[in-house]
């Protein structure tokens, strides 16, 4: 009878993802083991170091998740979740699988949110996807009433599910370059993670190259086509010192800073990530 205990099971599933390259293999044999189980990471461990088995069902049914992961489909995909800052967000094909960065990026929305002195400040996250950002916003700022828009019909139906019972969240199906024309000179905050990855920069990682949708990674021949749109929409929606937050690659913050001052904005200044990367530019309305 072939060995089905869970220690087995999980170190010859990350020994399997390592050999199909994928980053963190013993985290991802885990997580996924956690999947087939019902269990958290913390808790598959603990079985581990009790000496827990597999029965066959499970044993096969993570044998077929190791085998799609190592094809680097994205674990998100295949656990139907990601985390986001205290969030646990449905996610699958179709929409933009949310990254640890961003939640660095969000913070400056919520501070702005909070410190913008209104009763009931209105935020707006242009470009949705999962609804990650705009959910931040809504529940760490209760009091502030936050608009989502999103154009594709994939990703809108996921960022839907998301946001669903959130009272203070509005979703709409829209091109965030004439979303929310009713909130024109309204908003405290504007924040986007916009697509922007070159038209020829091609990502390396098999899971964005081949899982992510294109409509949010590509922004054009140099990546800022989008950031242009939401330089002007954002103009428009913002009220007087009301602050504009994008999301941008390490390379961009320069040309971006340099695209906002020409229209107008003024404090233009670029933040790094937790990786000492460049990975946001704010800017206030004049």
């Amino acid at each position: 009878m072939p060995d089905l205990s869970l220690a087995a099971a999980v170190r010859a599933a990350a020994q399997r993802l390592a050999d199909a390259g994928v980053p963190d293999p013993l985290v991802d044999a885990e997580l996924l083991a956690g999947h087939v189980r019902g269990q958290r990471r913390g808790e598959v461990q603990a079985a581990i170091v009790r000496g827990d088995r597999l029965d066959d069902d499970d044993a096969t049914a993570l044998d077929a998740l190791v085998a799609r992961r190592a094809g680097r489909e994205p674990l998100q995909h295949l656990t139907g979740t990601a985390p986001f800052r205290h969030l646990e967000l449905a996610v699958g094909p179709g929409v933009f699988v949310p990254r640890p960065e961003t939640e660095t990026v969000a913070q400056y929305a919520i501070d702005a949110l909070l410190g913008s002195g209104d009763p009931s400040p209105i935020g707006v996250d242009l470009g949705t996807g999962s609804g990650a950002i705009a959910l931040a916003m809504a529940t760490e700022v209760p009091h502030a009433r936050v608009y989502a828009a999103e154009i594709s019909p994939e990703a809108h139906a996921w960022a839907r599910r998301n946001v669903e019972g959130v009272e203070n969240l509005t979703l709409v199906l829209s091109d965030l370059a004439d979303a929310f024309p009713e909130l024109d000179g309204t908003a405290a905050v504007v924040i986007s993670n916009p697509p922007y990855v070159p038209a020829q920069a091609i990502p390396r990682d098999p899971e964005v190259r081949l899982f992510d949708p294109a409509l949010a990674l590509y922004g054009g021949e140099d990546g800022l086509d989008v950031v242009r749109v939401l330089s002007t929409r954002a103009l428009r929606l913002l009220r007087p010192g009301g602050t504009l937050v994008i999301e941008h690659g390490e390379l961009q913050g320069s040309p971006i800073r340099e695209l906002l001052a020409a229209d107008g904005w003024r404090a233009a200044a670029t933040h790094r990530d937790l990786t000492l990367r460049d990975r946001a530019t704010t800017a206030v309305r004049p």
